[in-house]
């Protein structure tokens, strides 16, 4: 087996292997036999799981873990409305987008509805990857340039181009000459400059892409920077880089695939919480609760050349089953008043998580919103420096008390906190009972 993989979060280290139970090393001996060496484990000490319900994910042996982390069962895993959708249309049909089908029509002038009136017009896709890869295609087809700025330790996705864009998956993913690297906001040592001095950053990379002969095609953020350490607040922060992308005729790309469909709680879409107007937008597998279902959305005017001159089709994108999916989802969404619930529990973690770090100085920020949140580890009271070591002891820890979150970041020392959407006070209650009685035991 390999040996540690340092480009991951909060991966298991295959060297101890021989440090597990003999049910589980037979188990990753034969998964290493039959997958190839990029499938990674999260823990120290993997986990198998075998059921999900809600927030809740259950082992071999029965046991319940609690689930802080997984963004992609939206609406809680093997929910039943999205369970019993997806049945219905598999056993009546499942096919392409060249043939007309009433429900595509439906799910996406009601997808449409939720989004600014600017934005309507919607191109599916199976994953985020794939979105992320077609939105930069009409990007650099409608300005004509090539040059494409990220933030420093992004995460865009695992196509080519989508890989080239996305420096957190480390040096050995591909690079290309069109690519510039801005640092993330950090508002931590920005402050209420934070945005003006992002909006500064961009604008000097816009201008090196000019001078260079590249061209400035597109600027593109996930909209609560989750790969950079998560940065949420002010806000508003976002705004001047919009101004700054448009003035140069570039385009601004909003990846909304972790922060959207309500994650942030002020709103449907995480980049609403910034007041701005992006020309593309990118969600994923959230939208169908973990059916291969992605889309950029977009100003029809972004789309219209692109879309007549450009014989794009993915086979299934769209299809009948997904499109169901993510008609569930909306359903869950809408008739539980999840956005509500969200920006409730949302300050209630927050101020939970506050509560905690300031028993605990080694958690020197937290930083979020809704349900989605960054606690910063360091190495001790008044430290910047990162402690991405104790940021996995913590991990580990949970884990150990069948609590499931995981880190991220720059240095992978931010405790990333990222529940399904049905979240229940009870749930929480648990969650920052765990996290308390983590840190008691870590400085005990």
């Amino acid at each position: 087996m390999s040996s540690k993989n340092t480009y991951m979060a909060n991966g298991f280290d295959p060297s101890t292997l021989d440090s597990l139970d003999p049910e589980m090393r037979a188990m990753v001996e034969r998964r290493s036999r039959v997958l190839a060496p990029s499938y990674r484990l999260f823990y120290r000490e993997p986990v198998e799981f075998v059921r999900g319900s809600g927030v809740r994910l259950f082992d071999s042996h029965g046991r319940s873990y609690l689930d802080v982390y997984n963004n992609v069962p939206a609406v809680g895993h093997a929910n039943p409305r999205v369970t019993q959708a997806v049945c219905e249309q598999m056993s009546r049909l499942n096919t392409h987008t060249r043939y007309v089908t009433l429900p595509i029509i439906e799910y996406s002038e009601r997808l449409i509805g939720l989004f600014p009136e600017e934005i309507g017009q919607v191109i599916y896709a199976c994953t985020g990857s794939e979105a992320v890869d077609l939105a930069l295609r009409i990007a650099k087809y409608e300005t004509g340039r090539g040059g494409v700025i990220v933030t420093r330790h992004a995460y865009h996705g695992t196509t080519t181009e989508a890989a080239t864009i996305s420096p957190s998956l480390g040096p050995h993913r591909p690079t290309a000459g069109w690519v510039r690297y801005v640092d993330a906001p950090d508002t931590s040592v920005e402050g209420a400059d934070a945005g003006r001095l992002f909006a500064d950053r961009v604008r000097q990379t816009i201008d090196g892409l000019e001078s260079d002969g590249t061209g400035f095609a597109a600027f593109i953020a996930d909209s609560i920077f989750s790969s950079d350490g998560l940065q949420a607040d002010p806000a508003g922060f976002l705004k001047p880089v919009v101004d700054v992308v448009h003035a140069a005729g570039g385009l601004y790309l909003a990846d909304e695939v972790q922060p959207g469909f309500g994650r942030t709680g002020d709103a449907w879409w995480g980049f609403l919480r910034h007041g701005i107007l992006p020309d593309l937008v990118i969600l994923g597998k959230p939208m169908g609760n973990g059916m291969p279902i992605s889309a950029v959305v977009g100003r029809p005017e972004v789309l219209e050349r692109f879309g007549n001159d450009m014989r794009y089709f993915n086979t299934f994108g769209g299809n009948s089953v997904c499109i169901a999916a993510a008609n569930a989802v909306l359903d869950v969404i809408e008739d539980g008043n999840l956005l509500e619930n969200i920006r409730r529990l949302g300050g209630l973690l927050g101020t939970g998580l506050r509560g905690i770090a300031r028993d605990y100085p080694m958690l020197s920020e937290v930083r979020g919103c809704g349900l989605f949140y960054g606690v910063d580890v360091v190495t001790g009271p008044g430290s910047q420096a990162a402690d991405k070591d104790g940021a996995e002891r913590i991990v580990n820890a949970l884990r150990q008390r069948r609590v499931l979150i995981s880190s991220s970041g720059r240095e992978d020392n931010v405790l990333k906190i990222r529940p399904p959407l049905v979240f229940s006070d009870a749930d929480l209650e648990e969650f920052l009972g765990s996290l308390r009685s983590v840190m008691e035991d870590l400085h005990g």
